[in-house]
């Protein structure tokens, strides 16, 4: 977004003083940028105005060009490196001291969290961690065991996090349920689904493909076993996102025909024309990527995890991660029964709709509202009596 743009909006703002200001962290990799995209876009409406600090790499044209399309949002970029990254250093104390001062530049309501560290921070105003995902969580469902003792101080960070956060939400009761399993209860929870606009996105005519999209990098997502079974099936399998990791390894698959990093209005045309999306998850918290295919009326091929069973049972197949002889069967039976293919499409599509953006936005909408209120009710209850 340029400068004048940004000017721009943090003159709305100021016009504004009505309007409800957050100041949100985010990070620029995968489905957490998303989500804060649609959010904040969808706030607006609700006369919510955001201050979007950017962490890890930079804004690539399509991000940019998508925050320029949020009313009001205001953009302040950085490169720090995330909390969970194995060479963090000292970038999380430093990207502390910068959201403090974004704070006491804007004076927001609230601060939105996409991430546990901050939630340590000295915060004037009321402050909410959204889990996304957690280390502990991710390394029990992908690896089998518990995280090594080298992630104990992660643990000690986050425990200690959720239980200064104002407001804990999850995006499904599945995650919650796994984060108090290593965290303990979270007080103040709440879980608020992942939405889309379905009006962005629809079928058009299916044609004989399977797609999958997302981090191919990250286990959790297990493109490994597409990539595996992708010669025995009859159909081609494609693949969007990125086999890089964020610190440059990782290798590219070499059976599924890899599209790179789409352009949106391209990841939607390949939603919208392919027949079946496949994620045999090993975990996965919520999952942009398989409501953008239900929306689109593809047949679903899950992961069978408790997570993806909570949003989809009843509207999708479903398989063990690790067996890859299961997954390769049940896709070819969508592939040789195009009755039951296009059944299954509309009972994704159908149910997708439980998912909006607008359902999403109203419910965090309600949630900082409390926030605001409560922090409101203690500063008056604080203020010493005058003799």
């Amino acid at each position: 977004m340029s400068d004048q743009n940004n000017q721009f909006n943090r003159e709305a703002i100021a016009g504004n003083p009505a309007a409800m200001r957050v100041l949100m962290t985010v990070d620029t990799y995968g489905g957490v940028w998303d989500y804060a995209m649609e959010l904040t876009a969808r706030l607006a409406e609700h006369g919510v105005r955001t201050i979007l600090a950017t962490m890890g790499q930079p804004l690539t044209s399509a991000q940019a060009e998508a925050v320029g399309a949020v009313p009001g949002l205001i953009l302040e970029q950085s490169r720090f490196k995330l909390e969970w990254m194995p060479d963090v250093g000292d970038d999380v104390e430093r990207s502390g001291q910068w959201l403090l001062a974004l704070e006491q530049r804007f004076q927001p309501d609230l601060v939105h969290l996409n991430g546990y560290s901050h939630a340590l921070l000295p915060w004037k105003s009321p402050c909410m961690v959204v889990a996304h995902s957690c280390i502990l969580t991710w390394w029990q469902a992908v690896k089998g065991t518990q995280a090594p003792p080298a992630m104990n101080a992660y643990s000690r960070m986050v425990a200690r996090a959720l239980r200064n956060a104002d407001r804990v939400v999850t995006p499904t009761r599945e995650l919650r349920w796994a984060m108090e399993r290593f965290y303990g209860p979270l007080p103040h929870v709440r879980t608020i689904w992942n939405g889309r606009r379905p009006a962005d996105f629809g079928p058009q005519e299916k044609q004989p493909i399977i797609f999958t999209a997302g981090r191919l990098w990250d286990e959790a997502k297990n493109a490994a076993a597409l990539d595996a079974v992708a010669p025995q099936l009859e159909w081609p399998v494609f693949a969007a996102g990125s086999w890089r990791r964020p610190d440059g390894s990782g290798s590219p698959p070499r059976h599924l025909t890899h599209l790179g990093i789409l352009p949106r209005r391209e990841m939607n045309d390949w939603f919208a024309r392919a027949a079946i999306f496949a994620e045999p998850a090993y975990y996965e918290p919520f999952g942009l990527s398989v409501l953008e295919a239900a929306l689109s009326g593809c047949a679903l091929v899950l992961g069978n995890i408790p997570t993806l069973r909570e949003l989809w049972e009843g509207a999708a197949v479903f398989v063990p991660p690790g067996d890859a002889a299961a997954l390769r069967e049940r896709l070819l039976d969508l592939i040789r029964d195009p009755e039951v293919r296009a059944h299954l499409g509309r009972l994704a599509r159908e149910r997708a709709q439980r998912y909006s953006s607008e359902h999403m936005a109203q419910a965090y909408a309600e949630v900082y509202s409390d926030m605001v209120a409560r922090h409101a009710a203690r500063d008056e209850t604080s203020i010493p009596a005058l003799a």
